[in-house]
């Protein structure tokens, strides 16, 4: 079931159908919205609740070291600010919302969306986050970026100046370079097809070695210096750039534009904004690092020391404290809502453990480490989980810690496999279909994929006229919808027994070499299919591989036992989640009204 809170349905449904606006405004009204802020529980998952302080700490855990580190970056480039009477407005962070909005030709609210949707920044963290640093370092080094006359003059020319048209080689080696150079200087006139057969940059090659025009300024000197150096068709030296060894050849040259005087103040105010912006980028990143080498910084969050110093502190920038109230307001407005839903399903798992009076262990912890251990390959050289090696993978993302991957992958994992391993049986006829499936024949066939029964019966008609593996095979290369057969003539993997296809693998089991199969129905495609033969099974004495078999097939039904458990555990639930409603509540308040000429 969804989580969605269930004293709030009727009032959702009535708003939704109804466009109750005065509803609405009696459940946003402040002593409502003060209740839901103030209010110690969150959620209440069966009646019993998790508590405000319970998330937060939960939270803060998993997510407080990054916020900290977010923090004292504001920290310092505020305290920098200050020192210089640096101040940015919230209007200079609406415009520049609205400036960066525009360059992708959406509005505010558009832009703000796609941010969320895409990166699950809210507007909030948008605009403190990212838009006040960037403007405050901007404006830190307003006075660093102005351009120089000689800035400007290089800019300009590197677009309005001569150009050179070229074409070019370019290969990896030295070697060949050299002698494409030397058929290329004993005659000229062969270099486009040079480019065409040896170049490895494939754009250029597919229009005999053509490339765009290269003015000064921009790009690598050496290769501008050699392309001006050149008369037209004359053939550059061997020239390296990066990895690669090219060669060019002048085809014409470009004279310099000049732009009208109608256009020139414009064009030469975004020259020189280009060129601001492209110094502001650099100072103001070199300015953040100075103020990162130079800060005093004491991250006391996570270190059980420093936190006993400094109870409530979170970090210390330059003398002035972080606390660990702010770190975890903000730690809860990021990420509040997808923790409360694990700590939502932690505790429907810890209900269901309780009423069927069973307990994790740490035995059992250990044993699911050490089994994910091995299904990932960290295997010491005596057969036994490689467990360090194992949990230093898990955390290299230097965000989870062990605790973490515990809390969240371990013990849940665990917890339901306790509520289910009673009801996994496996029987001999699961065995049998298990051997039959793994170590069993196979059908190689080649099959041709198509959308719709008219498009099948016609190249079944087809294939069945020319009976040949050699057209079926142009058939499905023509015809086929599926990337694999048509690419490579039709063949596919070979199908198996109990593969999870029937309908596919009771039509090839029933072919012999050669045979043409009808046509097979699976969801919304049509499947014609030519058998090759059957493969020889590997194994053939079911004894020698059972206790791997019945292995393997007790974790696949124990997988999708666990998955449905859980479905049904969330299905029976009672939930009432304060957070999700609220923004639900907040979502459709700051929706257009819902006026009956709009419905």
């Amino acid at each position: 079931m969804p989580l969605q809170p269930a004293r709030f349905r009727p009032i959702m449904h009535a708003l939704k159908c109804l466009g109750l606006l005065s509803a609405l405004l009696v459940l946003m009204s402040p002593v409502c919205l003060a209740q839901a802020k103030n209010s110690s529980v969150v959620a209440v998952v069966n009646a019993d609740p998790i508590t405000r302080q319970a998330l937060a700490d939960a939270t803060l855990s998993r997510y407080g070291k990054d916020v900290v580190d977010s923090h004292v970056n504001l920290h310092l480039i505020l305290q920098e600010c200050k020192k210089r009477g640096v101040t940015i407005s919230d209007e200079q962070v609406n415009q520049e919302v609205m400036r960066l909005a525009s360059k992708f030709g959406l509005n505010v609210e558009s832009y703000l969306k796609l941010l969320h949707d895409e990166r699950d920044i809210s507007p909030n963290q948008y605009s403190r986050e990212i838009i006040w640093p960037m403007l405050a370092l901007r404006a830190l080094v307003a006075d660093q970026v102005e351009p120089t006359r000689e800035e400007f003059d290089r800019a300009f020319m590197g677009q309005f100046g001569e150009a050179i048209k070229c074409r070019l080689i370019m290969v990896p080696s030295k070697e060949t370079a050299d002698s494409l150079h030397a058929k290329a200087t004993a005659d000229p006139a062969s270099f486009e097809s040079l480019a065409k057969k040896y170049s490895k940059d494939e754009t250029s090659a597919s229009v005999g070695g053509l490339i765009p025009p290269i003015r000064r300024f921009n790009g690598d000197t050496n290769l501008e210096n050699a392309a001006f150096a050149l008369k037209d068709n004359e053939v550059s030296p061997v020239l390296q750039l990066g990895d690669q060894w090219v060669v060019l050849q002048a085809v014409s040259r470009i004279p310099a534009s000049i732009p009208s005087p109608k256009n020139l103040p414009n064009i030469q105010e975004q020259i020189r904004d280009r060129i601001r912006d492209q110094k502001m980028r650099g100072a103001s990143g070199h300015l953040f690092k100075k103020l990162q080498k130079e800060a005093n910084v004491v991250k006391v969050l996570g270190d059980a020391t420093l936190e006993k110093q400094h109870p409530g502190v979170a970090a210390i920038v330059n003398g002035q404290p972080v606390t660990i109230a702010s770190i975890t307001t903000e730690c809860l407005k990021r990420h509040g809502s997808e923790v409360l839903d694990g700590e939502i399903n932690r505790k429907l798992l810890a209900q269901a453990l309780r009423k069927a009076n069973r307990e994790v262990t740490q035995e059992d912890i250990r044993a699911e480490v050490e089994r994910a251990a091995k299904s990932y390959g960290y295997i010491d050289g005596d057969g036994s989980a490689n467990l360090k090696g194992w949990l230093d993978s898990v955390t290299s993302d230097g965000k989870t810690t062990q605790q973490i991957y515990i809390d969240d992958s371990v013990w849940p994992s665990v917890a339901l496999k306790k509520l289910v391993e009673d009801k996994i049986t496996i029987s001999d006829e699961d065995v049998q279909k298990g051997f039959q499936s793994f170590y069993g024949p196979r059908v190689e066939i080649l099959a041709i994929v198509l959308p719709n029964q008219r498009a099948a019966q016609k190249v079944w008609e087809m294939a069945r006229d020319n009976p040949t593996e050699e057209f079926f095979g142009q058939l499905a290369q023509q015809y086929s919808i599926e990337p694999v057969s048509a690419s490579n003539r039709g063949q596919v993997p070979p199908i198996r027994k109990y593969g999870g296809q029937p309908a596919i693998e009771r039509e090839v089991f029933g072919l012999k070499a050669g045979e043409l199969s009808g046509i097979v129905a699976t969801g919304d495609k049509y499947i014609v299919m030519r058998c090759l033969g059957q493969t020889d099974p590997i194994v053939r004495d079911i004894a020698a591989v059972k206790s791997e078999l019945v292995r393997d097939l007790k974790e696949k039904k124990m997988a999708i036992a666990m998955a449905s458990e859980f479905d049904r555990l969330k299905e029976d639930a009672e939930i009432d989640n304060f957070v999700a409603a609220s923004k639900e509540i907040a979502k459709i308040a700051t929706a257009p009204e819902a006026s009956p000429q709009r419905r």
